[in-house]
């Protein structure tokens, strides 16, 4: 399943294009529940590309510098000595 919630979003759809409307402050936050399949891949010269995938095909991409991966792969190495999850 595929949450898409956005803030302060709206767009004027004009013969076939779309175009933003209204000042630039918009936000989105997007979650993914249920993931199939997670993978990670090079992207660029300098990045490493996280990708999720569920069972309909909803996917989400992510572009993290290595320092950022190596700080997630310590909290995820932190949660797996503290938490139940991993049991």
């Amino acid at each position: 399943m595929l949450a898409l919630t956005l803030e302060e979003f709206m767009v004027e759809l004009n013969e076939g294009s779309i175009k933003n409307v209204g000042p630039t402050n918009k936000s989105a936050t997007v979650k993914l529940f249920d993931v199939d399949s997670a993978s990670a891949r090079e992207f660029g010269d300098k990045r490493v590309k996280l990708v999720f995938e569920d069972d309909e095909d909803n996917e989400i991409q992510v572009s993290l510098f290595p320092e950022e991966v190596r700080s997630l792969a310590d909290d995820i190495d932190e949660l797996e000595e503290e938490s139940a999850v991993f049991e």
